[in-house]
């Protein structure tokens, strides 16, 4: 019992008898503003406990050699499927011309509907007894060489198609301004072909890997050696006015998509208003990691970009098209999921219904206490 006693003895909460209580009217709409208060602070609380914060950090990007993908979806309303090409090439030398695969090109008319959906090239019969090399049709039993016209390397170097025959003049830095009088492009209908889409319009969309790598210098003069390049450019090299490179980017992105992340260029358009040339969005990437409150990565990037317009009055006169330039950030941004913990988010409850009580107590205790005051005073006849 006297261990009781003592127990007893430390009670920090001493009941007060019920017939003490002095209810009032100021204390009751004291106490139902209070409770209102911790209704609304207790549910912002449990917001904030669901809510999955995220932390950032920036940390010096180490990581080289690895391999991007290039996410984007242009429309060229004025543009021939024909004539576009996805280029790409980096400063390891490292160079891929017309690629293809992973990319799905469709034919659009003036309206912007969908005239036809496919991959690859023009892909038209080829038809017998097609130019030799030495200028003679292949015979029956004779293997089929092709002349490059002029843009072999060595002697014995065969163009046995119109695409090869490109490919060669572009190594060389020529362009194909008479495709009539190449036997390859003619047989393999290359030119009905052009003319069958004149007039419409192509969109581009797929991806492609490229490789994640940057330089520490560059020369201002022609191409920048720090920086690499994914080219849609016209794949011949006509008369530079006759093309229209007025584009709309619906998407470009460098990797996966995470949570928040902005690309500045989706849904960007340009319209040329002069002569044609080349339009260049140099881009500046930054490598992301984002990691969800589950513990997942997302190994990404992020990037800003600047935008202009050359003109074709230079030498050597560059191709038309639409260049996307581009290098990497040394730093590299970290996101991280997280929420409150359990105890913490208790502790906050605790405070907020502690807290708003103790103020309240404070508020109805002055204004019981100042009533009182004012009333005992008006009832010694010192307020009239």
């Amino acid at each position: 019992m006297e261990v009781l006693g003592k127990l007893r003895n430390l009670d920090a909460y001493p009941k007060i008898n019920e017939d003490f209580y002095s209810r009032t009217l100021s204390g009751g709409i004291i106490t139902i503003a209070s409770t209102i208060v911790i209704f609304f602070l207790f549910i912002s609380e449990i917001s904030l406990y669901l809510y999955s914060g995220t932390e950032t950090k920036l940390v010096v990007d180490t990581s080289r050699g690895e391999h991007l993908r290039v996410n984007f979806d242009v429309t060229f309303p004025s543009l021939a499927c024909s004539l576009i090409a996805v280029d790409t090439m980096d400063i390891s030398g490292e160079q891929h011309y017309d690629i293809r695969h992973d990319i799905t090109k469709k034919r659009i008319d003036h309206l912007g509907n969908v005239i036809e959906s496919k991959q690859g090239g023009v892909g038209a019969p080829k038809i017998e007894k097609p130019l030799q090399r030495h200028g003679g049709r292949l015979d029956h039993n004779e293997t089929y060489c092709g002349s490059c016209y002029g843009a072999e390397v060595a002697d014995d170097d065969c163009c046995n198609s119109c695409e090869e025959v490109r490919e060669a003049y572009r190594k060389k830095g020529w362009g194909l301004s008479n495709l009539e009088l190449i036997d390859q492009c003619t047989r393999e209908g290359y030119i009905q072909k052009v003319k069958e889409e004149e007039g419409e319009g192509c969109n581009l969309h797929g991806f492609v890997e490229v490789s994640k790598v940057a330089g520490n210098f560059h020369f201002a003069c022609g191409k920048s050696l720090d920086q690499s390049q994914l080219l849609i450019s016209n794949l011949l090299d006509f008369q530079l006015g006759e093309y229209n490179i007025s584009h709309k980017i619906n998407k470009l992105s460098f990797g996966e998509d995470f949570p928040g992340v902005v690309n500045p260029l989706d849904g960007a358009h340009w319209t040329q208003q002069t002569k044609s040339g080349i339009y260049q969005y140099f881009i500046k990437v930054v490598p992301t990691i984002y990691t969800d409150i589950r513990g997942h990565k997302i190994h990404s990037n992020q990037f800003s970009v600047t935008e202009h317009f050359r003109d074709s009055d230079v030498y050597p006169k560059p191709p038309p098209g639409v260049y996307f330039i581009y290098d990497f950030s040394p730093i590299k941004v970290i996101y991280t999921e997280g929420n409150t913990s359990f105890l913490h988010f208790l502790t906050n409850v605790c405070a907020i219904i502690g807290g708003v009580f103790t103020v309240a107590g404070i508020i109805d205790a002055f204004v019981y206490h100042g009533h009182r005051a004012i009333k005992k005073k008006m009832d010694l006849g010192k307020y009239r």
